[in-house]
């Protein structure tokens, strides 16, 4: 259920930025792939070149500590795994 829900934000972002960058001038393939591959992170760029900055960096920011805090999720997990919980 959590693999679909990414995904399906994924999907979301780059159809937004696809049809978004048309309208600003940029190019809709790049930002179509950059909004797929990368998500929260291209949506808070993307952000931030169309001068909206507030917003923008707000996205970026939330978007590093959220995948940070997953890394660090999982590190403690691997650890715990191998090192055993005793």
């Amino acid at each position: 259920m959590e693999g679909f829900f990414g995904l399906a934000l994924n999907i979301i972002l780059t159809i937004y930025l696809v049809i978004d960058s048309k309208k600003h001038g940029k190019n809709p393939v790049l930002w179509g792939i950059l909004g797929f591959i990368f998500g929260a992170i291209a949506l808070g760029i993307y952000l931030i070149k169309t001068d909206r900055k507030v917003v923008g960096w707000i996205v970026t920011i939330l978007s590093i500590i959220g995948y940070l805090a997953l890394i660090l999720i999982v590190g403690l997990a691997i650890l715990f795994t191998v090192a055993g919980f005793s």
